[in-house]
């Protein structure tokens, strides 16, 4: 049987344990508080992230990384992306010589613009081969629920990819494979950004057409950063693309979304942060996406706006007006 650790136990990270137990693989889930672990262990319950979702059997909890990560076949990384550097330091030790790591993040380091798969082969040594990246539409409390979903496992070696699809395939989840990362991975963090300003169109009370606009002009930005680094156009247009960006700007259950409508409605940051009470990863990688688009001289307006904003140089009623203030120019 596959051994599988994932690293943590928030809501994506205790829903990929569920997906890789209901596929059949024996899942370790690291979780940092013991009343966490022991409500899993005994309950097959999280309380804390997933109240009233029972857990497989199969998933066995425990605080210790190194007990998690023993012969590991498979390390799934479930983290707030701006403590990622951190926590990988202290697990690399632990990792076992062939182990694949699959990011779940969405999202840019603030210090380094790295992606998060950059982080991972920067911080352990270990090759780009055997680092993966899972994105796509990825509600969590959906999958949980095992309704249908479908996700991109992205990889420069396309039998690792295949190996990792093969251990996640149930009957509700569909993973596809691709060797694309750089796109897979920007297509999951700026979709995060264009759902605060989607969120932000909604708590402002704009109607269909203004979220479209954002959705399909985020999509643009997106894809105009991405070739400029080296993805492949047409990643945008699939799942981890389009898919992803469309969830998250769509469904209530999106916490960018979530939190941008709280901006709208008059929250202060520290406000709709508290209320929103996850990570909203795209509030702190949106302006390491944005020096990214500046370092390659590419215009992302959407994102630029929603900087603004969270940083408090914009108000929320100016942001829509500014977008729409910029000049009139082809859309291709």
């Amino acid at each position: 049987m596959n051994k599988v650790a994932v690293l943590s136990a928030g809501s994506w990270g205790t829903t990929m344990a569920m997906v890789l137990a209901d596929a059949g693989n024996a899942v370790t889930l690291h979780a940092r508080r013991n009343e966490i672990a022991d409500a899993i262990n005994t309950r097959h319950e999280n309380p804390a992230y997933l109240p009233g979702i029972t857990l497989p059997a199969n998933i066995r909890a425990t605080t210790d990384p190194a007990e998690a990560l023993d012969g590991a076949r498979h390390v799934i990384v479930s983290i707030p992306a701006q403590s990622l550097r951190t926590n990988l330091a202290a697990w690399a030790p632990h990792l076992g010589p062939d182990a694949v790591i699959v990011s779940l993040m969405k999202g840019i380091e603030t210090t380094t613009g790295l992606r998060m798969s950059q982080v991972i082969t920067e911080t352990t040594s270990i090759p780009a081969e055997r680092v993966a990246v899972i994105s796509g539409p990825n509600l969590a409390r959906e999958i949980v629920a095992r309704q249908p979903a479908a996700s991109v496992i992205a990889c420069p070696d396309e039998t690792a990819a295949k190996a990792l699809q093969a251990a996640c395939l149930t009957p509700y989840f569909r993973p596809y494979t691709d060797t694309d990362v750089i796109g897979c991975e920007l297509g999951g963090a700026v979709k995060n950004v264009i759902a605060l300003a989607v969120g932000l169109a909604t708590g402002l009370g704009l109607g269909d057409n203004a979220t479209a606009v954002l959705i399909t002009r985020g999509l643009a930005e997106t894809a105009r950063l991405g070739e400029r680094l080296g993805a492949d156009p047409l990643t945008f247009s699939g799942l981890s693309g389009i898919g992803d960006l469309q969830a998250t700007c769509a469904s209530p259950l999106s916490r960018n979304r979530t939190f941008g409508a709280h901006l709208g409605r008059g929250m202060t940051v520290t406000e709709a942060t508290t209320a929103t009470g996850q990570t909203a990863e795209g509030v702190k990688s949106s302006q390491a996406i944005l020096d990214l688009a500046h370092r390659h001289d590419v215009e992302m307006p959407i994102t630029d706006v929603v900087v603004d904003v969270i940083n408090g140089q914009l108000t929320v009623q100016d942001a829509a007006a500014r977008l729409l203030a910029r000049a009139p120019r082809p859309e291709r």
